[in-house]
């Protein structure tokens, strides 16, 4: 694993690690993909996690996500630990409690619903929100991406704009850790763009954000740091 860091502005600001992954062994297919890998990140820092197909990279995510058990390893996210072989059991209850969210690949957005329902739906129905509350909190997550059309559906917007509602709809449970599984893919110049200044945005609002992502170009300008699996 190769890594490199930069800062956007060189403050020296003590960091607060929001996650850490320990020794995280997976294996898939009976192949072994993580063996005893390691990681930390603090808050307001863009991870970006490169490496050709199979390294291990979508695997990670849906790790750290609670969505998918491991053979060992630990996950603490935003100071809550978890034993990682039990992703389906301990992890996913901090993940739902908003420790972790999760933007997957273009957004799967629900096409019969506006950018306003799509928002709040997570918070009507897993956080149990009443309406009116579920509303506020959608409404504040889009202003965070710079989406204002909110009765707009999904087909009469771009890409970019489609994959911000995405990051707006997990950013509405409140995490402190976004992870987004290739952002950009399919993405013209433009949206691609899109994506990265709201990636920015997140990032002055201390939330960690890690993105698997192909586009080299896109980790180049936007990521803080950079690790390769493979």
């Amino acid at each position: 694993m190769n890594a490199a860091r930069r800062t956007d502005d060189g403050a020296a600001t003590p960091p607060r690690t929001l996650l850490e992954v320990r020794d995280l062994h997976a294996s898939r297919g009976g192949r072994s993909v993580l063996r005893g890998f390691s990681l930390s990140v603090d808050a307001g820092e863009r991870l970006a996690v490169l490496g050709p197909n199979g390294s291990g990279k979508s695997t990670l995510l849906r790790a750290i996500a609670g969505l998918d058990p491991v053979d060992a390893g630990v996950i603490r996210a935003d100071a809550t630990r978890a034993d990682a072989t039990h992703a389906g059991e301990n992890h996913a209850d901090a993940t739902r409690a908003g420790k972790v969210g999760l933007v997957l690949q273009q957004g799967a957005l629900f096409p019969h619903l506006s950018v306003l329902a799509n928002t709040t739906l997570a918070l009507r129905v897993a956080a149990r929100m009443a309406p009116a509350a579920a509303e506020r909190a959608a409404r504040d997550a889009l202003a965070l991406v710079a989406i204002d059309r909110l009765d707009a559906m999904p087909h009469e917007l771009s890409g970019g704009q489609q994959q911000r509602v995405a990051i707006a709809r997990a950013l509405a449970l409140a995490p402190r850790v976004l992870l987004l599984d290739e952002p950009t893919a399919a993405l013209d110049p433009d949206a691609t763009r899109e994506v990265g200044r709201a990636l920015v945005a997140l990032s002055a609002t201390g939330i960690a954000t890690v993105f698997v992502t192909h586009d080299l170009g896109f980790a180049e300008a936007f990521a803080t740091r950079t690790i390769t699996l493979g």
